[in-house]
């Protein structure tokens, strides 16, 4: 890490064991569970929203990309600006925006309304993970920052097993609103929690809005966010469509959609769990293989959702390696963006919700074409190729990195 980290490494006798460490990475974790649920419910969600809103399917499917554009522009605006500020202070101050930002979802009359009011819910998203990954890694020794930070984003994964399934029940039970009012409680939660028991630290007071963003002008930063936002893209292409994917082609019930995204969210614990340790053991290996293993499985998702037991099992392995793919790409621009670690941890949310909003589009673009909802997967396959080719070159530029150290 930068001699200018923000945070002051942890003693080398902490552990992820250590009660008052573990109690502090729940709570931040928390804050990613509620994250996470708002984020994904949207597509268990968005049949019924679209017939609240008064639109088609493919047309509400621009909520969810207001969502992401939001994560996109907030990540590194938010994060070059309060790189300074107390890091304790900038969570609940971003959470309380997330917080704002879902009840005005759940007021929104009509579909504009409630595009902005997704827009204004996403702009926490990337800073809340790029804070909370960095008071995570400061709290362990450096042979753990993997485990750590997967521990942080463990909320994210848990939210797919608990969080959305029931937030989609609920939402289909009572009304998509509902879903929207349970992320608002989750927010407050995360607050009072991490006021309880996450430790103060102070910001890093050399931080300029100039030297945060002098990340961007690092090669390796760019391709590992041209990975993310590319090669991540067709994940979110299938997964945005997933319930017209389970009714329509594989002719499963409306009742059985919470069952699928139970199924993927399982897999995201399992993946997330997974990375972290594989990236504590081989960071850049561990990245370029989930990568591989996600285009392989996205290709693979048409014929898999002809039968109700092999799009679950497909669901799941997609889920897996993409779980990996998050916390190798979160680690990885940790790991390269030098002095402005805030931007760089936060950077990696941003680029997976250009992701989500690239994916999000192009689905309804080749469904709204008539070519079927299997059609996504195919856009997944296109996508990743060219990710992989990102991968290539940061692997080269890589090898011809390590070669220079010894000089």
């Amino acid at each position: 890490m930068s001699a200018r980290t923000a945070v002051p490494p942890a003693p080398a006798t902490a552990t992820l064991a250590t009660p008052r460490v573990a109690v502090a990475l729940v709570a931040l974790a928390l804050g990613g569970f509620a994250i996470g649920t708002t984020e994904f419910v949207t597509m268990g969600l968005l049949p019924d929203i679209a017939g609240g809103v008064g639109v088609d399917i493919p047309t509400a499917g621009h909520v969810i990309s207001a969502y992401a554009l939001g994560v996109v522009v907030g990540a590194p605006v938010i994060a070059a600006l309060g790189a300074r500020l107390p890091r304790r202070a900038l969570l609940v101050g971003l959470m309380a925006a997330f917080l704002a930002g879902n009840a005005l979802s759940a007021l929104a009359p009509g579909s504009t309304t409630l595009l902005l009011a997704r827009f204004v819910s996403g702009l926490p998203h990337g800073a809340y993970f790029g804070v909370a990954s960095l008071v995570a890694a400061s709290l362990v020794p450096d042979s753990l920052r993997g485990r750590a930070v997967s521990t942080v984003m463990l909320g994210l994964a848990v939210a797919n097993v608990a969080g959305v399934p029931a937030a989609t029940w609920l939402g289909q039970t009572m009304g998509w609103r509902s879903a929207y009012w349970a992320v608002v409680v989750l927010a407050a939660l995360t607050v009072a929690a991490v006021l309880a028991v996450v430790p103060s630290s102070r910001g890093d007071r050399g931080a300029t809005v100039r030297s945060e963003l002098g990340a961007l002008r690092r090669p390796q930063v760019l391709l590992t966010l041209a990975v993310a936002t590319i090669g991540f893209g067709g994940m979110f292409a299938v997964y945005s469509y997933i319930a017209p994917l389970t009714t329509e082609v594989t002719g499963l019930s409306r009742g059985a959609v919470p069952w699928v995204l139970l199924v993927f969210g399982v897999g995201g614990v399992a993946g997330t769990a997974l990375g972290g340790r594989l990236a504590d053991v081989a960071l850049f290996r561990s990245l370029v293989g989930a990568l591989v293993a996600v285009t392989v499985l996205l290709a693979l998702v048409g014929p898999a959702a002809r039968t109700g037991p092999t799009l679950l099992m497909g669901v799941f392995l997609l889920s897996v390696s993409t779980s990996v793919l998050v916390v190798c790409l979160q680690l990885r621009l940790m790991e390269v963006a030098g002095e402005a670690q805030m931007l760089g941890a936060a950077l990696n949310h941003s680029a997976l919700n250009a992701a989500n909003a690239l994916g999000a589009w192009l689905g309804g673009v080749v469904i709204a074409a008539g070519l079927g909802y299997t059609a996504p997967s195919l856009v997944g396959v296109g996508l990743g190729v060219p990710g992989l080719v990102a991968l290539l070159a940061s692997a080269l530029l890589r090898r011809r990195e390590l070669r220079a150290v010894p000089a």
